[in-house]
């Protein structure tokens, strides 16, 4: 929610506002703090009383959601502490946070076309961000390799974790072979989907058009924060951010996640 289209370490690199504020896990904290706000709201009443009932309940629930959406800071090395998983607490609270790291890269395990679709928007997002002068270097530089040891040391153990948890039956299996066969094929075909994306025609800066990802049903799909490019600020843009399905929209190939209002 409200992703700025840069990494963190460049939010602070430029002493954001949301940077001076959260110092660290700066996209994550300022997306739980957003969502809580808005999950306070009267239009969620009955929402809320299904999740707590008294300020523990509340209290708990909290810090189990800023667990689970600080575990996709997958750059920051102090969130990778060591568990205790002798309590079944602990066991469930690990399984949650495996759930949402494979939401937050779930094109990755899913087909070949859905991840070819996902990958570029990322890669023209941070490459836009590259000509705006908020990145050091060329993405393109090192994107073939970059994403081979993501699918080697991240997606590809992530999804066997889901397998080994057993929460998704014989789906989990189903993840891990789109995990493998999307790593094969992007060893295969990554350099040149890479140069084809800057051969594909821009878009008139203020033009927006429908995501296509060729599939019939957009909103099956899981969460891909990662690889949802978004804009810096949708209000600014006089989007309100309601409705279903993420909206691409231009310059820089950013993507605004749109929220059910």
């Amino acid at each position: 929610m409200d992703h700025p289209g840069v990494p963190n370490a460049q939010l602070g690199k430029e002493n954001t506002r949301r940077a001076q504020i959260f110092k660290e896990s700066v996209a994550e904290q300022n997306s739980v703090e957003l969502a809580c706000a808005m999950l306070m709201g009267e239009e969620y009443d009955a929402l809320r009383a299904c999740i707590y009932n008294t300020e523990e309940d509340l209290r708990r629930f909290r810090q189990l959601v800023v667990n689970t959406v600080m575990a996709t800071d997958i750059v920051d090395k102090e969130l990778l502490i060591i568990q205790d998983e002798s309590s079944n607490d602990c066991k469930a609270t690990i399984v949650i946070e495996h759930l949402i790291q494979a939401s937050d890269v779930s094109h990755t395990m899913q087909h070949w076309h859905i991840y070819k679709t996902w990958n570029e928007k990322f890669f023209l997002e941070c490459y836009g961000a590259f000509k705006a002068g908020r990145a050091d270097s060329d993405p393109s530089m090192k994107w073939k390799r970059g994403e081979s040891g993501f699918f080697d040391f991240y997606v590809i153990p992530l999804a066997r974790k889901l397998e080994s948890c057993g929460v998704f039956a014989v789906s989990s299996h189903e993840y891990l072979n789109y995990a493998r066969s999307n790593r094969a094929e992007w060893a295969r075909e990554g350099g040149k989907l890479i140069e084809e994306s800057f051969q594909k025609p821009k878009a008139k800066p203020g033009d927006v058009f429908p995501m296509e990802l060729g599939i019939d049903d957009p909103t099956s799909l899981s969460l891909m924060s990662r690889t949802e490019s978004r804009c810096r600020d949708p209000i600014e843009l006089g989007i309100r951010p309601v409705g279903m399905g993420p909206v691409m929209l231009f310059p820089k190939a950013r993507v605004v996640a749109a929220l059910k209002g």
